[in-house]
């Protein structure tokens, strides 16, 4: 057994948490209340205030998450080699704020396009900084708490966008777009006020600048420049032996090897983000009475982050046991798999409804449960799996490209969707846009499969870790 994993666990009784932590927990509950809250209504808005067609506003909308999964590269790069990460969070929650803002009083197609693309770099920048900001705050000896912190994440993650979602959906009926993009700027402008109060307190990593080990990136460059120099028996990356030592390039074939498996998770999220955008679309055309109260179809999403919160614990302590004491062992990539199939039921189920929608019939909202609660499941088993998998798959040195990796998959299916809406290959929300996806997942989850089984289990936890769950892997609600 690794050493690192047959360590006892520290006991926490008498432990507290930093000062400093309840400025950045405080910063992230409001943070997210004020994107959950901002996109909730994002599709309906531009389909019945700007009057864009269903298929346009949903290439807008997974073009913008899209971009929200590609700028924390960005992020994460200016942060580790020039500014560090408090002035990077400071800086793109400015600008974070000013999309707000420009949404709020901006009411045009232009206005959208700023507002959008001002978040997307607030909110994609700041992403990968203030996760490993707080881990930043705690050292040897109080590091037992650092799993207990981002459990507090996890549910401030799920509270905003369970309330928000309910909330401004609501405000915008009642009283506006201003006020229902106003109020998401307000929240956010009080998460960088309470993050600028703890600056006295924070332990301040400096970036590292430009020196360090030959990243991923250099190693593929290096290889595919030099393919002539590729011998019989080698792979591609043994070619970088030439410049670089066997460390550096093994761990870039241990992340090549990931890469691989994850290059199909990207349909499951091209599936999983149109909570945010067909399935409004399909809830709008729905019977939004339930038990005598009138609903909004941009609340209903609000069903997957408490689904969330309720699904964890029963799996992790009650699904997932029960099931291994039957003779199943459930490997990550066995979790994964079933995953994938259980995210193309769901859309099975939601094309089925929309045949009945189609048909004439009332349908009542209250149908969506079903596929809300298929495709969370789908969620716990792909994302929060996948990502704890890959984080013991890959080398220290690759940790954060394997993590970069994981957000490629968000914006390259967020990517897919867009394209798929722009070509109007099938009418928005339509049986047989539902069906397609449907059919694709279970295609990509044949091959994925087959990649499973052809894929060596290593072992990488570090002793420099020590700890449950790497600072930075926060898991999120719709994408995040």
């Amino acid at each position: 057994m690794n050493s690192a994993t047959a360590t006892s666990p520290v006991s926490t009784a008498g432990m507290k948490f930093p000062k400093q932590i309840r400025y950045i927990v405080g910063n992230e509950a409001c943070e997210r209340f004020s994107y959950y809250g901002m996109r909730s209504i994002l599709v309906m808005f531009m389909i019945q205030h700007l009057m864009l067609s269903e298929a346009k506003s949903g290439e807008v909308y997974h073009l913008f998450a899209a971009a929200c999964y590609l700028f924390p590269l960005a992020g994460a790069f200016i942060s580790d080699r020039y500014l560090g990460k408090y002035k990077t969070i400071m800086i793109l929650s400015i600008v974070y704020c000013l999309g707000h803002g420009v949404l709020a009083v901006w009411e045009s197609q232009m206005g959208l396009y700023v507002g959008l693309a001002l978040i997307a770099m607030g909110s994609g920048g700041i992403k990968p900084c203030v996760s490993a900001h707080v881990g930043d705050q705690f050292d040897e000896t109080n590091k037992a708490l650092v799993n207990k912190v981002f459990d507090l994440f996890y549910f401030c993650i799920n509270f905003g966008a369970f309330f928000s979602t309910l909330f401004i959906p609501y405000i915008w009926k009642a009283y506006g777009a201003s006020w229902a993009f106003g109020i998401p700027g307000i929240l956010m402008a009080i998460a960088t006020y309470m993050f600028w109060v703890g600056r006295k307190y924070y332990v301040h990593v400096p970036p590292t600048g430009k020196g360090g080990s030959a990243g991923f990136m250099a190693v593929v460059t290096y290889s595919l420049m030099n393919m002539s120099k590729k011998k019989k028996g080698q792979s591609l990356l043994d070619v970088a032996r030439d410049k670089y030592s066997e460390e550096e390039v093994e761990a870039a074939k241990a992340a090549a090897g990931i890469f691989k498996l994850f290059a199909t998770v990207s349909v499951f999220w091209a599936l999983f983000d149109q909570s945010g955008s067909s399935w409004v679309i399909q809830a709008e055309k729905m019977d939004l009475v339930v038990f005598g109260t009138k609903l909004q179809s941009s609340q209903i999403g609000a069903l997957n982050p408490i689904m969330v919160m309720v699904l964890i614990p029963l799996f992790s302590f009650g699904v997932y046991p029960m099931v291994e004491k039957m003779g199943i062992k459930l490997t990550p990539l066995r979790k994964m798999s079933t995953g994938m199939i259980l995210a193309a039921a769901s859309f099975v189920i939601c094309g089925v409804l929309q045949m009945a929608i189609d048909s004439g019939h009332s349908v009542s909202v209250a149908w969506q449960i079903i596929p809300y609660l298929i495709i969370t499941v789908s969620e716990i088993m792909i994302s929060i799996t996948g990502l704890e998998f890959a984080y013991t798959q890959a080398p220290r040195s690759m940790k954060s490209t394997i993590m970069s990796f994981w957000l490629l998959t968000v914006f390259v299916g967020n990517l897919l969707v867009a394209y798929i809406d722009r070509i109007t290959l099938f009418k928005m929300a339509s049986p047989g846009y539902f069906m397609f996806f449907a059919a694709l997942m279970l295609a990509v989850a044949f091959i994925f499969v087959l990649s499973a089984t052809r894929y060596k289990v290593r072992d990488v936890i570090e002793k420099a870790t020590g700890l449950g769950r790497p600072a930075g892997m926060v898991p999120e609600p719709a994408g995040g």
